[in-house]
C-alpha cells in the first residue's frame, strides 16, 4: 500500500450533452447525477465522491457550458465557470463523436485563465473510427496545453480506470475529506427531487424542455411501519405544460410516480409512498426569488 494518501477535487466541464453526468455515475457505481440526452440536465453542482485505498477524488459534475437565455441560465454559466478556481484537477470532456465546436472554444477561452493543470477527456470513442480519433485529438492538442489526453467510453466503461489512475497520480496529498462509504455530499431530499425530474425528462420528451423545477415539500419516516413518505411538487411555466406532465386521466403523472418511486427505493434502500403534485409558476427561471426557493442559490458559488 501507498504511505501517502492522495486526495482531491476534480471539475468536469464541457459543452451540454458531452456525457458528464454518465461518466460521474460509471465512476460512483450509482446514479446521482441524473442523464437525459437534452441539453442543461445538470444545473447544481453534483459533487460524487470516490474513494480507493490511498486516494479520493471528489468529483463535481457542471452544468454543460452554453449561452445563457435566462436567468437560470446565467447562474448554471456562473456555477460552471467558478469552479475551475476551486479545484485541483480540470476534467475537460467532449464528445468525439460531434467534434470540434464553438462551444468547446468558448470553454478553451474560459481555461485559459486557470493556473489548475487540465486533461482533455475524449468521451464516446465507441462511436467514432480510430483515425477519425487521431484526427480530432491532433485538432485539440493546438489548441491548449492539456496535462494529458486520455479517450473514453463513459457509457461502455473503455478506458475510464486509466483515466482515474491518471488522475490519482495528479493529484497532492491531502486528507480523507468524506467516509469511505459515501458516494456524495448532497442530503437526500436534492438527490430524491433531480431523480423525480430525471422521469419528467424522459417521459415528457421535447414537449416539456427545462421549465421543470421539482420541490420536495416533505419527506419523513412513517413511526409504525419502515416507509418513508415524500410529497414534492413539479413546477412548471405554463398551464399547458401542467397538463401535459399530468396526461390523460393523469396518467403520466402515475408513470412518473412509479418510476421515480423505484429509483428513490434504491437510493433509500426502503420502501417510499411518493405523492406528486404539479404547480404553475409563470417563468420561474428568469426570477431570482423562484430560483431561491427552488434551490439555486448563487451565494453558494
Amino acid at each position: 500500500m501507498n504511505s501517502t494518501y492522495k486526495s482531491g477535487f476534480i471539475s468536469i466541464i464541457g459543452r451540454p450533452n458531452v456525457g458528464k453526468s454518465t461518466f460521474l455515475n460509471r465512476v460512483i457505481g450509482q446514479k446521482i447525477a441524473i442523464m437525459s440526452d437534452k441539453p442543461q440536465t445538470t444545473r447544481n453542482k453534483v459533487q460524487g465522491v470516490y474513494t480507493k485505498e490511498d486516494a479520493q477524488m471528489i468529483f463535481i459534475d457542471t452544468p454543460g457550458i452554453h449561452k445563457p437565455k435566462h436567468k437560470l441560465g446565467d447562474f448554471m454559466m456562473k456555477v460552471a465557470v467558478n469552479t475551475l478556481r476551486e479545484v485541483d484537477l480540470v476534467l475537460f470532456m467532449v464528445n468525439a463523436e460531434e467534434g470540434y465546436g464553438r462551444g468547446d472554444e468558448f470553454i478553451i477561452e474560459k481555461l485559459k485563465g486557470t493556473q489548475t493543470p487540465v486533461f482533455l477527456v475524449m468521451n464516446k470513442i465507441d462511436r467514432v473510427h480510430p483515425d477519425q480519433l487521431m484526427e480530432l485529438i491532433d485538432q485539440y492538442k493546438d489548441l491548449y496545453p492539456f496535462s494529458e489526453i486520455i479517450p473514453i467510453s463513459a457509457l461502455e466503461g473503455n478506458n475510464v480506470e486509466r483515466l482515474l489512475d491518471q488522475i490519482e497520480e495528479n493529484l497532492p496529498e491531502g486528507p480523507q475529506y468524506y467516509p469511505a462509504d459515501q458516494v456524495t455530499d448532497h442530503p437526500e431530499r436534492f438527490i430524491v427531487s433531480e431523480l423525480i425530474r430525471e422521469k419528467v425528462l424522459h417521459l415528457t420528451r421535447e414537449e416539456v424542455p427545462h421549465s421543470i423545477a421539482v420541490v420536495i415539500d416533505k419527506m419523513e419516516r412513517r413511526e409504525d411501519k419502515d416507509i418513508i413518505n415524500v410529497m414534492a411538487t413539479i413546477v412548471v411555466e405554463r398551464d399547458s405544460q401542467k397538463g401535459i406532465v399530468i396526461g390523460k386521466r393523469g396518467a403520466l403523472l402515475k408513470e412518473i410516480g412509479q418510476r421515480a418511486r423505484h429509483d428513490i427505493e434504491n437510493l433509500l434502500g426502503s420502501q417510499v409512498f411518493l405523492e406528486l403534485w404539479v404547480k404553475v409558476q409563470k417563468d420561474w427561471r428568469n426570477k431570482a426569488s423562484n430560483l431561491r426557493d427552488f434551490g439555486f442559490r448563487e451565494d453558494e458559488y
